[in-house]
């Protein structure tokens, strides 16, 4: 048994720890050791009562008495909607100790990101991305970590923790390889669901080694843990009845003895009937009459720090418990000596704070208030939070139980509330208060706007929940002008982000038909072209391209709605491989001095981030690499500035990944399309911004020459069909069946491009650069039905003449190279190397230099190739060129 000096309560719920204290003295001496070491986590589980806050507080003493700075915090049952409330507690010592400055100078460029979710700076004016405040926390807790090595940091009844909280740990759980720290959380089991559930599990799954699960104390130990409470005259009958009513939990045996004790009841045989008594006067109804009869004074405060949970001191106890302050210090001293509460301080006074003794006292006293005192209380502690300047979101908590009343200030607190939440990154809390709001419910000219805040706060969580809201709202009267415009605009990106594409066109059409001609209605004209133009499906709107060119010739890009037209309609003619240097001078009209205009930088949500991808990719694909480059890195930049690390910083590593590739550095697309990659599944498999980190990190690795690698990433991540309704550049189709025949699945290759071919015919997209379908497929029936391949190389080549970059021309050559002999494939190798070689593509003009060298056995040509090769990371194809280089047949 753990050694402990008798009459300890929180020894002596330490009984049976030795396993248990033994690896956590293990663990804080592995931390000392080095501090390069890496950090470890233990997670310790059991029912209510077994003893994991007192094994957390043996960890805090070893920790302490070895020289470890040590932090703290603990979930509370009634706090689990207040958002970031155990990771502040966690960070508060270093928090405390840091001024203003220090703490900027050392959370860095992360500061106005997660520093308003620590409460130590204000929010900026966008709302706050919830994946880039986690990643914010996770970056500010190791860099405070490292300045207070040697760390352990505790977190006790992790189950009740808030969900932002849980999702930092889970993320912080795994990246603790790196830093030397030790992290304790005990929790219970079961007591949670859904994500929350998930990020415990992912703690549990960091850990690495077994979660420890404590049980209950066996006969012996309670036998032994009795006599050396009560003493050691203690008889086995009474000992085995001790065990038989506390079930050998040391909570509840420690509670039971502590009655004993002040009952001064014999500890033998004779007296063994009368715990079963004593017992349920410590614990649930039992604790509620010991409470009852300290006095209706003590009542009504214990009452009032339960419905606090937490930030308990004397001074706003006694506010909410409406008594004066010393009779409040009087209830606080009594309630202490009862053990009910405890001040960690060690004195009760004005502006300690206070804490329940244990969990499960706090929640049998918040369970025993009537309920309607409790409701009733809720809402006092809400003016009283409020009185203290703590903000609408503090008060949120407390007017979530309020019960409806038609209350109009109440829903303009919880619309403030919400807004402080989404500013800080908690769209979660902010759902919660808007959805109480409409409970009240709000006004009739204000219900729609009420509405309209609660689908956008869920936009990105939950897609199918905002659809529902803003169809409701937008069925209302309140929503008119620009806010009804902006609503149409949001409820169509949730139909998007729901698959439900064709549905999102048809209410933007909609909404537009009830305009006159002006800016709203052009905007939504916009928008409508904006989602059709990435619908990939075969049921394009006939003559669409043909009204949004008519449209686009009367622009002049005087405002942002005439800009967004004229990108669509360059994005609409580059799919179409119109030519390219009309695409361009579409694209250069969107833009002002060469540069965004303001309204449409990355982080503007009037028009979202869609547009601004379609202008890049426009410039991407008709060889201005430079300026899609520009505008692709513009975009990562602003998103990691913002601490936009969701979906957005995931597409916008995507397209800077497709950047390397088309400029020829596949060694750094494929870091920046793995990165991408790696966001995306944090966000959902199955989006359209997923199929595009997938698919252009397959063709980056085929372009490597790293088939094998392709194929396991494929398979992996779900790349083949059905594909996606929005568009995914490159094309999905053209590339797996790219893979197809790499991996020698010639027939089901041919297959997959000839769909690719289906496709794209019936929406008009005849770019040879976007869609290679054809040269692809030349080469895959070249051998079994020649004049088929010769009919598509041709095909290939007046389409890439008709778009115009030497890009298209050159590869469209290549293909033609590739499909003759003799003298004819020289001079067409030759040819496509001179385009190749004034395009921006250096991979492309790489291969085409290899097979020009092959064709024309120059060993000058091959090794230029092989230079270039080796330059763009394109292993499989300078290993090409080093074998024809190495065997020397017939070269010169």
């Amino acid at each position: 048994m753990t050694e402990a000096e008798p009459g300890e309560a929180t020894s002596a719920s330490l009984w049976e720890r030795d396993a248990e204290i033994a690896a956590v003295a293990e663990a804080i001496d592995t931390l000392r050791a080095d501090r390069s070491s890496s950090g470890s986590l233990l997670v310790f589980r059991g029912e209510a009562g077994l003893g994991k806050t007192a094994l957390l507080a043996e960890t805090r003493r070893i920790a302490e008495r070895r020289g470890c700075a040590v932090w703290s915090a603990r979930g509370g049952e009634t706090l689990r909607s207040v958002p970031f409330n155990v990771v502040r507690q966690l960070l508060q010592p270093a928090l405390v100790s840091l001024m203003p400055e220090e703490a900027r100078e050392y959370l860095g460029d992360w500061y106005d990101i997660a520093g308003p979710a620590l409460g130590v700076t204000e929010p900026g004016e966008r709302q706050a991305d919830p994946q880039g405040v986690c990643d914010g926390l996770v970056a500010a807790v190791r860099r405070l970590a490292k300045r207070e090595w040697p760390l352990v940091l505790l977190i006790d009844d992790a189950h009740w923790a808030d969900q932002e909280t849980l999702r930092w740990l889970a993320a912080f759980a795994e990246r603790l390889d790196d830093l030397s720290v030790l992290l304790v959380v005990a929790r219970r089991p079961g007591e949670i669901s859904g994500d929350g559930a998930r990020h415990l599990d992912a703690v549990a799954a960091a850990a690495g080694r077994p979660i420890t699960n404590l049980s209950a104390l066996t006969p012996d130990a309670t036998a032994g843990l009795t006599r050396a409470t009560v003493g050691p005259h203690a008889d086995a009958p009474f000992c085995r009845e001790v065990w038989a009513v506390t079930g050998g939990n040391p909570y509840e045996t420690v509670e039971l003895l502590a009655k004993v004790q002040d009952s001064e009841l014999d500890p033998v045989e004779a007296s063994a009937a009368e715990l079963r008594a004593l017992n349920r006067s410590a614990r649930g109804g039992g604790l509620v009459a010991r409470l009852e009869g300290l006095g209706i004074e003590a009542t009504r405060f214990a009452w009032a720090a339960a419905i606090l949970g937490t930030g308990i001191n004397v001074g706003l106890v006694a506010k909410l418990a409406t008594m004066g302050i010393d009779e409040a210090g009087r209830c606080a001293e009594l309630l202490c000596a009862a053990r009910i509460l405890t001040a960690p301080a060690g004195s009760a006074e004005a502006g300690t704070e206070l804490e329940f003794v244990h969990p499960l006292i706090a929640t049998a006293i918040y369970n025993s208030i009537p309920e309607a005192l409790c409701t009733a209380m809720h809402g006092i502690a809400a003016q009283v939070v409020t009185d203290s300047g703590l903000g609408a979101a503090a008060a949120s908590r407390h007017l979530l139980q309020v019960h409806p009343d038609d209350d109009e200030e109440l829903v303009e607190q919880l619309r403030e509330a919400a807004r402080e939440h989404l500013a800080v990154g908690a769209p979660d809390a902010a759902r919660r208060c808007l959805e109480r709001a409409l409970l009240e419910p709000p006004l009739p000219e204000v219900h729609a706007r009420v509405l309209y805040e609660l689908g956008c706060a869920t936009l990105l969580t939950a897609p199918a929940t905002t659809i529902g809201h803003l169809q409701t709202a937008l069925g209302m009267p309140g929503l008119d002008g620009d806010a009804r415009v902006d609503a149409v605009f949001r409820l169509s990106q949730a139909l998007l982000h729901n698959d439900q594409l064709e549905e999102a066109v048809r209410t933007v059409e909609a909404e537009a038909a009830r305009h006159e001609p002006g800016p709203a209605r052009m905007r939504l004209q916009a928008v409508q072209y904006m989602w059709e133009g990435i619908y990939a499906g075969e049921s394009s709107s006939p003559g669409r391209s043909e009204r949004l060119a008519e449209l686009a010739r009367t622009c002049t890009g005087r405002d942002n709605s005439e800009r967004a037209l004229l990108m669509l309609r360059g994005f609409d003619a580059m799919t179409h491989g119109e030519s390219a240097e009309e695409v361009v001078a579409l694209c250069d009209r969107a833009l002002v001095n060469r540069r965004l205009a303001p309204g449409l930088g990355w982080t503007d949500t009037e028009w979202g981030l869609e547009l601004l991808l379609m202008l890049a990719t426009a410039y991407a694909y008709t060889d201005r690499l430079d300026r899609a480059e520009s505008l692709y890195s513009e975009g990562l930049r602003t998103y990691e500035t913002a601490g936009w690390s969701g979906g957005h910083l995931a597409l916008a590593h995507a397209y800077v990944g497709l950047g390397h590739r088309r400029r020829g550095r596949l060694r750094e697309a494929e870091s920046s399309l793995r990165e991408s990659l790696r966001l995306a599944e944090r966000v959902g498999r199955g989006l359209p911004l997923y199929w595009s980190a997938t698919c252009n990190l397959v063709d980056t690795l085929l372009a490597r020459g790293h088939v094998e690698e392709a194929w396991a990433i494929a398979e992996q991540y779900g790349f083949a069909p059905p594909y996606p309704s929005p568009i995914v550049l490159p094309d999905p189709r053209c590339v797996r069946g790219r893979l197809l025949l790499a991996v020698g699945r010639t027939e089901e290759g041919i297959e997959e491009l000839e769909q690719a071919e289906k496709a794209a015919t019936a929406r008009g997209h005849h770019n040879p650069v976007m869609g290679p379908w054809a040269v692809d497929l030349a080469r895959a029936v070249a051998s079994e039905d020649p004049a088929r391949a010769a009919r598509l190389a041709s095909d290939a080549r007046r389409l890439a003449e008709r778009f115009g970059t030497d890009t298209a021309i050159g590869e469209a050559l290549r293909c033609g190279a590739a499909l003759e002999t003799g003298q004819r494939a020289v001079r067409l190798a030759a040819q496509a190397v001179a385009y190749l070689e004034a395009s921006p593509c250096q991979y492309e003009h790489a291969a085409a230099r290899v097979e020009y060298g092959i064709a024309a056995r120059s060993v000058a040509e091959l090794n230029r190739g092989l230079t270039l090769a080796r330059s763009c990371g394109a292993d499989g194809l300078a290993a090409q060129a080093r074998e024809v280089l190495a065997t020397g047949r017939g070269l010169r």
